[in-house]
């Protein structure tokens, strides 16, 4: 039984990526989409947020040298991209879904407009954010707190690669310990690195709490938003 009404689920564009270099892979993306449709029909309102990393992985050799700015909005692109993959992905699995852009390319995906949003996710749909915040210097991850803060959302899901967030670096050192649950204030002490500053600041200000899971464990998104011990619960 899911705890939350309305979730915004930060989802890295590494995470698209599976075992590949680069790019999406689409046995991730499909199983991604199983577990948000498990979610949907327990009837939780959600949102997404979504990066860029996995395309601009790729040409980032490139990118050296390149003005920060530009850079940036390049990323956002990229972002635009997975965007429209995932929800062609979750349209073939009966899903329906919404991309809402913070960039105005509306040729391709709708200008991101909050009640528009707002009675998508009362209609029982997905949206899925890109673009970010549509303003160079700026993460996906302030983007997420952004538009959870907007939206109403209960709490942010940062989908990752690990299992939540521990004492030290895992691969690094054996007697780290995960965390179940942790404050903001001791988070910030311990120096754990949760989101970027402006993102953690901006959730906390809000008392917005944040959920670091493993994306890639099966049914670690249900158990999630059903208020499991699942990563690491960041709290006021």
């Amino acid at each position: 039984m899911a705890v939350y009404q309305r979730v915004l689920l930060k989802l890295s564009g590494e995470a698209l990526m599976g075992e590949d270099a680069f790019g999406i892979n689409r046995a991730t993306i499909e199983r991604m989409v199983k577990d948000i449709g498990e979610v949907q029909r327990m009837g939780v309102q959600l949102a997404i947020v979504i990066g860029g990393g996995n395309i601009f992985r790729g040409v980032a050799l490139g990118a050296s040298g390149m003005d920060r700015a530009t850079a940036d909005y390049m990323g956002m692109m990229a972002t635009i991209m997975n965007a429209m993959a995932l929800q062609d992905a979750m349209r073939n699995a009966g899903i329906e879904a919404r991309v809402q852009s913070a960039l105005n390319v509306e040729q391709v995906v709708e200008p991101y407009i909050r009640p528009k949003a707002m009675r998508y996710l009362d209609e029982g749909k997905i949206v899925v954010f890109a673009a970010g915040t549509g303003n160079p210097f700026f993460t996906t991850d302030t983007a997420a707190a952004l538009r959870g803060a907007e939206i109403g959302a209960e709490v942010v899901l940062k989908a990752t690669k690990v299992d939540g967030v521990y004492s030290a670096d895992p691969k690094k050192d054996p007697q780290a310990v995960r965390y179940s649950t942790i404050s903001f204030d001791d988070a910030l002490a311990r120096n754990l690195q949760i989101m970027d500053a402006t993102a953690f600041a901006l959730c906390r200000d809000q008392g917005l709490p944040i959920r670091v899971f493993n994306i890639s464990r099966p049914g670690a998104l249900k158990r999630a938003v059903s208020g499991e011990d699942e990563g690491t619960l960041v709290h006021a």
